[in-house]
């Protein structure tokens, strides 16, 4: 099963941690406001979650709808 990032933007501080660890460029901080996640290239390497400092970052299985 696939899995996917998502972030808890409610939580997000958009400090960008995460923006420098995928390895697919799947993140970007539009406006300085919170991580957003390309699930289209995340891959789900889980970097991006070990790397957060506020541990809002979790891998879910993904939805496969297609």
């Amino acid at each position: 099963m696939k899995r996917k990032a998502i972030v808890d933007t409610s939580m997000c501080a958009a400090c960008g941690c995460c923006v420098k660890v995928c390895p697919m460029g799947a993140i970007s901080v539009p406006h300085g406001v919170n991580a957003v996640i390309d699930e289209t290239l995340c891959i789900g390497c889980g970097k991006c979650a070990k790397e957060c400092p506020a541990s809002i970052i979790t891998l879910e299985e993904a939805n496969h709808e297609s």
